[in-house]
């Protein structure tokens, strides 16, 4: 599913910061510490019909992770490589992300993170502006890359966060 205006655009104010590799290193903690005393039933149950549950965002932000670290290394690899989308809602059907555990999407997504985090931690200055060309965004460099998954980050923890208030 191609990205909207207004996502890339509440992306982008949720990333315009300069620490996002920190942003980025707090995630996982963030997510466990907000979904620690939630239910089973209110992490699987989806908030309105069409709409991912907790635990499905958790899952989605771990393969999300994968796809982020291909992309990441294929840039480094072959700056100006194509780089595909992938329609999120196949993913999260063919991945059965209804089915997953909390703590098997939390150690997915830790895990993608941590690994992703040492390698970029590593970049020279210019590994950082080798880039891709995104099917939907055009031209985007390692560091775009990098702040957007930091307001993904922050756009999916409000949305869980909303969930988890709305349940109360």
């Amino acid at each position: 599913m191609p990205d909207t205006a207004e996502y890339l655009a509440r992306i982008q104010s949720y990333s315009d910061i300069e620490n996002f590799l920190e942003l980025q290193a707090t995630t996982a903690d963030a997510l466990r510490n907000v979904t620690a005393n939630a239910s089973s039933a209110t992490l699987q149950k989806s908030p309105a019909p069409g709409k991912w549950s907790i635990v499905a965002i958790v899952a989605h932000m771990a393969e999300d992770e994968l796809v982020s670290s291909w992309r990441y290394r294929q840039m480094i690899e072959n700056s100006g490589c194509a780089l595909a989308g992938f329609d999120q809602d196949l993913w999260a059907k063919l991945g059965r992300y209804e089915a997953w555990a909390i703590d098997d999407a939390l150690q997915m997504f830790t895990l993608l993170r941590e690994a992703n985090l040492r390698m970029l931690k590593s970049l020279s200055k210019g590994d950082w502006e080798r880039h891709g060309m995104h099917a939907e965004r055009g031209k985007i460099t390692v560091r775009d890359l990098a702040r957007h998954m930091a307001g993904h980050d922050r756009n999916h923890l409000e949305q869980i966060r909303k969930i988890l208030a709305q349940s109360l």
